[in-house]
């Protein structure tokens, strides 16, 4: 079942309060269009999940990008943690763009109180401000080297262990 079908919309912040959150956000950095924040915030949908919760699985398929309002996720395929992210930080981007199944799972570590943009919202804001995708292209960068670091300690930790066996 795709988790992302099931949800229920509670909105407890303004649109004035959900535009200031985003105006600190660094995707929305360096755009140069005064209005489109403030449009985008007043329509956007904000979703409470309960700890312990799975936003989404690995495998399913993706069409809301989440952002963080408040809480604490965890980034995960099956049970090998990836990455822990906190307020201000997004989710779910990859499989907006290339209409892939999603590549990780998301589960809560804490309460966690989420802004969500469809796929339209975000490739119509990319459309208006093409500065959105400078700044994802440089947060998905960023991940990918995290990852390259975490992977190649891994790979490191597995030859040195490996060599002490043979020894």
């Amino acid at each position: 079942m795709n988790t992302e079908q099931k949800t229920t919309t509670t909105l407890s912040t303004t649109a004035d309060e959900r535009l200031c959150f985003l105006q600190q956000i660094p995707i929305f950095q360096e755009i140069e269009n005064l209005n489109f924040l403030p449009q985008l915030a007043a329509h956007l949908e904000e979703e409470t999940f309960p700890a312990n919760h799975t936003i989404f699985n690995k495998g399913e398929e993706g069409n809301l990008l989440y952002i963080l309002l408040d809480g604490r996720v965890q980034v995960h395929i099956e049970n090998f943690p990836l990455v822990q992210l906190e307020k201000g930080a997004y989710f779910g981007e990859m499989a907006l763009f290339d209409s892939n199944v999603r590549s990780a799972s998301v589960t809560t570590l804490s309460e966690c109180k989420c802004l969500i943009l469809t796929r339209q919202q975000i490739h119509q804001a990319i459309k208006e401000n093409p500065a959105i995708a400078i700044n994802m292209i440089r947060v998905l960068v960023s991940r990918v080297r995290k990852l390259n670091r975490l992977f190649g300690a891994s790979e490191d930790l597995f030859y040195f262990i490996l060599k002490e066996k043979i020894s």
